[in-house]
């Protein structure tokens, strides 16, 4: 019996394994995705900031015209 315990456990330790390595690149997944959408609204916030800039300077130009 010593040998299929010993099995077992190997097949046991084996998809706990399995489960956390599942777990680690769900969780890699998610954080990729996190950054990506943080890089989008910072690149959009970046836009926002220059169009209105941007719409300043005209407001600025039509005012010393």
């Amino acid at each position: 019996m010593g040998l299929m315990d010993d099995a077992k456990d190997l097949t046991e330790e084996a998809v706990h394994k399995m489960g956390e390595a599942a777990h680690d690149t769900k969780e890699r997944v998610e954080d990729r995705a996190d950054q990506m959408k943080a890089d989008a609204d910072v690149r959009s916030a970046e836009a926002n900031r220059d169009a209105v800039e941007k719409k300043n300077e005209m407001k600025e130009q039509l005012r010393d015209s």
